[in-house]
């Protein structure tokens, strides 16, 4: 057994630089943050345990101007001032019904109606005594020819006049939580930053005229102007840009890492990779066989291998990693893939296992539902080479996972795991060549922003055989004839999936759960229905994907834990109901789930309507095109970064400050610079070096400092 030169499982704790300490402090230190608005800020922030640091990066949306501040008569209805008014008279609501307190006030010009809804006559009364002097802060309307304002932002005297921010800052929220308590921490967090070194390269500093990293933040937090928080201004380009310099220089350190720590050539004449191809019942495509090419030349090198191979849906992205696999093992030596989910990991091991044992290959499965002696037996035969592929979850990281010589990882759908994580897998062997396959095309933006470290193979044709498949957009009251053409295609042999958005009914949003159809479908299909949900247990969602492949059910009903990885070919309907609630790459990959075999296949979009002008242009580009690309560069128009690589939803941060459209300007001088500061200064020993040591640190990129620290 070879046993790895070094691994990045357990580093040391790294040493953060002692003036940064105080940022990292948690946030319930603070007063008047108690357990419940702790784990409030804990889901604002997505983490649980919130800290100062995570309320300096929460950067507000928006802010109002308050510095407007008219006599009544010149008030603009729909807009938010801020006016000095004379208290005259409280008209407190009924002890019954749902009518308003109002408060009627005035200033030497005209009269104003304050409206309180639900709120306790008490406080209203000590906020406005009547015969007194106040300012208020809101949005003025017209109501009924009088002039009216609903719930004012803020209520103060003379006194408190002077504290009220002339241009208030407005920070995304979450129940619970009102925006004066989030500015509250995000002070309390902007208290605690020290003086830091520059960072960012001089001329460039000047020539963006960009402030210190400290007046910018300050300036985000505390605006003097509505457009300092815009993500524009030259405030917020300052920060994204130290953002992306961070995230740059971090994967260029994992790249020179991994450059600098010699690779090993793997040789093999190629035998196994003609073996599995003689028993495809396909041919390669011209993308297949360039990628298999690129691939082979990386691992026959020298150098170390770090690619990243993205693929259209069904393009065939598990058999170029079989292929890349089989070359290692020919030459005497191990792979592993890794994928985000059990299902997933399941279905590599389905497409995989019948060809891997037609050559000969051992190919083995370890994921959390593999214990006891089982276990055992594997890790054993693991560890004495006996298993050539093993495929897995993120249960080949743990300690007693040890393989006689890995040579190739594969990890499935990268951006789901961190670059430790990956450093991880990589660090299992020696010198580990790295594969990463992920089954959303990413726009070249976005491919240089999490993947810039790594070099590319695409492939964006479809196996041969693969039919088109027609897409129709139908307004969902219409659904009885949808449900008559499903049924009549399931009589002729067809099966189908039937998407719905939610597993359980919400009084916040309309939509049909899945649980809900299923029984609406179920009176109609009877068993001929199956249902399958994230919150099954693995064996029930297993059995109801079993039912489904073999045709018992031919009628799936499903949310979107079919989107990646579920293969089953003889299925050519997908309905998705409330289409315009999904996003442009989840609509891709779900019609992906059809069109794999020989039959003809169909999407059928079903939309509430009216549809708003974002989901038209969605559903227009989904019948337009099938071009996976063509998509994502679509959905990055529409939605962001974050939706696109499935990052919000799958929990791993994006970027808190940085806008990939906004700022791709200011990512291509990262990626320059970053490059520029690794040739120059390859271990950051320099004053500047020492300085972007602080960025990596403040910006959490800890794991490329451990790689220098490491080396």
């Amino acid at each position: 057994m070879v046993a790895p030169r070094r691994t990045f499982i357990h580093f040391r704790e790294s040493m953060r630089p002692p003036v940064l300490i105080p940022l990292f402090a948690g946030l319930g230190k603070l007063s008047g943050i108690g357990p419940k608005f702790l784990g409030l800020f804990g889901k604002l922030f997505g983490r649980d345990e919130p800290r100062l640091l995570d309320a300096l990066f929460h950067l507000p949306h928006s802010a109002i101007d308050r510095r407007e501040r008219p006599k009544l008569r010149d008030v603009v209805p729909d807009t938010i001032v801020t006016v000095e008014i004379h208290i005259d008279k409280h008209k407190p609501a009924p002890p019954r019904g749902r009518a308003p307190h109002r408060v009627l006030a005035h200033d030497d010009t005209n009269d104003i109606e304050l409206v309180f809804f639900g709120m306790p006559r008490d406080r209203i009364e000590r906020m406005l005594p009547v015969g007194e002097k106040r300012y208020v802060s809101g949005k003025a309307v017209l109501y009924d020819g009088r002039l009216q304002m609903t719930h004012p932002d803020r209520i103060t005297d003379e006194a408190g006049l002077a504290k009220v921010a002339a241009v208030e800052p407005v920070y995304p929220l979450t129940q619970g939580l009102s925006n004066a308590m989030v500015r509250r921490a995000c002070n309390a967090a902007l208290a605690k930053v020290p003086p830091l070194p520059e960072w960012i390269d001089g001329a460039f500093l000047r020539a963006q005229k960009y402030e210190s990293f400290g007046v910018s933040i300050r300036h985000m937090h505390n605006p003097e102007e509505p457009h300092d928080v815009e993500p524009a201004s030259p405030f917020r380009a300052r920060l994204a840009y130290d953002e992306l310099l961070s995230h740059q220089l971090a994967l260029a350190l994992v790249r020179s890492d991994m450059r600098r720590e010699p690779g090993r050539s793997h040789i093999a004449e190629g035998k196994l990779q003609a073996e599995i191809e003689a028993v495809l019942p396909f041919s390669l495509t011209a993308s297949q066989r360039k990628a298999i090419d690129d691939i082979k030349a990386d691992l026959t090198s020298e150098d170390r291998m770090l690619r990243l191979l993205q693929g259209d849906v069904g393009s065939g992205k598990t058999l170029v990693a079989l292929m890349a696999a089989a070359h290692v093992i020919e030459s005497g030596r191990q792979a592993a893939i890794m994928a985000p989910t059990e299902v997933l990991a399941r279905q590599h091991l389905q497409r995989i296992a019948p060809l891997a044992a037609a050559v000969g290959i051992r190919a083995e499965i370890l994921t959390g539902r593999e214990r006891g002696a089982p276990r055992a037996a594997l890790l054993a035969d693991l560890a004495a080479g006996d298993v050539h592929l093993l495929i897995g979850t993120h249960a080949v990281f743990q300690d007693d996972v040890v393989f006689n010589d890995l040579a190739l990882a594969v990890v499935d759908e990268q951006h789901r795991f961190g670059v430790h994580q990956r450093l991880a897998l990589a660090g299992k062997g020696i010198a580990t060549d790295v594969l990463v396959m992920t089954a959303t095309p990413i726009p070249r933006t976005l491919v240089l922003t999490y993947f810039g470290d790594m070099d590319v193979s695409e492939l964006r044709e479809k196996p041969a055989g693969r039919q088109p498949i027609e897409t129709v957009a139908i307004a969902l009251d219409r659904l009885h004839e949808v449900v008559e053409a499903v049924q009549r295609a399931i009589v002729s042999g067809a099966r189908a999936y039937w998407i719905c958005p939610l597993v359980e009914e919400s009084e916040e949003v309309d939509l049909a759960d899945a649980e809900a159809r299923f029984a609406h479908l179920q009176g109609i299909f009877g068993t001929r229905a199956g249902l399958v949900h994230g919150k099954m247990k693995a064996a029930e969602k297993d059995e109801a994907m079993a039912r489904f492949a073999s045709g018992a059910t031919p009628l799936l009903v499903a949310t979107t834990v079919v989107e990646v990885g579920v293969d089953v070919p003889e299925a050519t309907i997908i309905v998705i109901e409330h289409a315009e609630r999904f996003g442009l790459a989840q609509l891709h990959q779900l019609r992906g789930r059809v069109g794999r075999g020989a039959g003809k296949s169909a999407c059928l979009l079903l939309y509430r309507a009216p549809l708003g002008p974002t989901a038209k242009r969605r559903i227009g580009t989904m019948r337009a095109t099938e071009d996976g690309f063509r998509i994502a560069e679509e959905d990055l128009a529409l939605r962001g970064e974050g939706e696109i690589l499935g990052t919000r939803q799958s929990g791993m941060p994006g970027f808190k400050i940085a806008d990939a459209s906004t700022h791709k300007d200011l990512l291509e001088t990262a990626r320059r610079d970053a490059a520029l500061i690794i040739t120059q200064d390859p271990l950051l020993k320099s004053k500047r070096g020492e300085a972007l040591r602080i960025l990596l640190h403040l910006f959490e990129r800890e794991d490329a400092v451990r790689l220098l620290d490491a080396g």
